[in-house]
C-alpha cells in the first residue's frame, strides 16, 4: 500500500547556518532534497563577540599582573574588575588552576592575622618565558588591528 501522506519538512540548525530540508515522495518512497541554505545573520550579536575578545585576553592580562609580584586572589579580582575586564569569581579561580597546572604560576599559602590563611601566586621562569611570546604576540596583533581599523 502507497503512503500517501503529506511529507513533513524539517528545519535544522546548525552552527550559524539554518539548513532546511524538504521531503518529497515518490511513489511511496520518501527522499531528502536539500532546497535551501541560508545564514542566519540573526544568532550574530556583538555582545557575544566582545566576550570573546575579552576572554581571549584575560590569561595575558593575568599573567601581566601576577608577573609584577606576589598577588592574593582578591587583589588580582579587584584589578581586573576595575580593567573591566572581569565581573565573576567563577572565571577566575579555573583559570588560575589551569595557569599553576601549565606550570606558569605557583603559589604560597601565608597566614593570615584575621582569618584563614591565604594564597598568594607568583609567576614561575616557564610563565615568564611564555608571557614574553604573548607580549610578542600582542605587539603584532595591535600593530595589525590597528593598520586595518585606522583607514577610513
Amino acid at each position: 500500500m502507497t503512503n500517501f501522506s503529506k511529507p513533513r519538512n524539517r528545519l535544522y540548525k546548525v552552527a550559524s547556518f539554518t539548513l532546511v530540508l524538504f521531503f518529497d515522495s515518490y511513489g511511496g518512497r520518501r527522499t531528502k532534497n536539500v532546497r535551501k541554505i541560508r545564514y542566519n545573520m540573526t544568532d550574530m550579536k556583538a555582545s557575544n563577540t566582545q566576550i570573546q575578545m575579552r576572554k581571549g585576553i584575560l590569561e595575558f592580562c593575568i599573567l601581566h599582573i601576577i608577573s609584577r609580584g606576589e598577588v592574593y586572589a582578591s587583589d588580582l579580582l579587584g584589578e581586573l574588575k576595575e580593567a573591566e575586564l572581569l565581573v565573576k569569581e567563577g572565571t577566575l579561580y579555573p583559570l588560575l588552576n589551569r595557569l599553576k597546572n601549565a606550570s606558569l604560576v605557583g603559589y604560597k599559602w601565608v597566614e593570615s592575622e584575621s582569618g584563614p590563611p591565604r594564597k598568594y601566586y607568583t609567576i614561575t621562569a616557564e610563565g615568564l618565558d611564555f608571557l614574553g611570546q604573548l607580549d610578542l604576540t600582542w605587539d603584532s596583533l595591535t600593530r595589525s588591528t590597528q593598520t586595518i581599523i585606522s583607514k577610513k
